[in-house]
């Protein structure tokens, strides 16, 4: 049935949390903010994903969206916003020292490979997407990685999956299939694109869009039974 299978990566593949945990409590000590705790992580990843999702809207651009998120962070913790700007530029790299695979995503992966052609599409930063990809060995697994900065689109708009289909010579949409955790760019982009989705939302998360989702799992494994 399916061909082509579309694979988000950070919070699909790969533990964005975990590794966004890690990373920002690295700098802090870095840049001397003091100590950065798990409440204060937690409100960032609140702020970061309601600002990567005002992006997959047309909201916000993506420089508004990755000094915007630190400024909107910095200015709760009574941090000065100044530093923000170089924070965010070590962050990218700093996100590629943590490659931190979800749970069996890298054996599905593995076994599909030579079987499916397996796609890597992602909205992350270019700088920060090839070094964790590379960092991963995922650079090597996946046959083809379609990076938004270089597509010129964000998923969820139309144009990167016209980009993607256009490339990979895909004519029959019926064929393709994409696996993400956001219902805003991947889901919603799947929606847009006319192919068939699956929803990985481990945590059980609403669909207060009630969008149209082919098929929603909890746990990678049940990509299988799909397939």
């Amino acid at each position: 049935m399916y061909k082509y299978l579309l694979w988000d990566i950070d919070g699909t593949i790969l533990d964005f949390v975990a590794s966004e945990r890690c990373a920002i409590k690295e700098l802090f000590k870095r840049f001397k903010l003091g100590e950065c705790t798990d409440e204060m992580i937690q409100i960032y990843s609140k702020i970061n994903v309601k600002y990567w999702d005002a992006l997959a809207r047309n909201e916000l651009t993506k420089p508004e969206v990755l000094i915007g998120r630190f400024n909107e962070f910095f200015t709760l913790m009574n941090i000065d916003t100044g530093v923000a700007e170089d924070f965010n530029k070590a962050y990218q790299l700093a996100l590629g020292d943590y490659c931190i695979f979800v749970k069996d995503a890298k054996e599905i992966l593995l076994s599909q490979k030579g079987k499916y052609t397996i796609v890597a599409v992602t909205n992350g930063t270019k700088i920060a997407q090839t070094k964790k990809l590379k960092a991963s060995g995922l650079n090597k697994i996946f046959d083809s990685i379609f990076i938004s900065e270089d597509v010129g689109y964000e998923k969820p708009n139309l144009g990167f999956f016209k980009y993607v289909f256009d490339t990979l010579n895909i004519k029959d949409k019926s064929e393709v299939l994409i696996i993400g955790d956001s219902l805003a760019s991947d889901i919603q982009g799947g929606i847009n694109a006319g192919i068939d989705t699956c929803w990985y939302n481990p945590k059980h998360t609403e669909n207060k869009g009630d969008l149209k989702i082919t098929y929603e799992i909890d746990n990678l494994k049940k990509i299988e039974k799909i397939l």
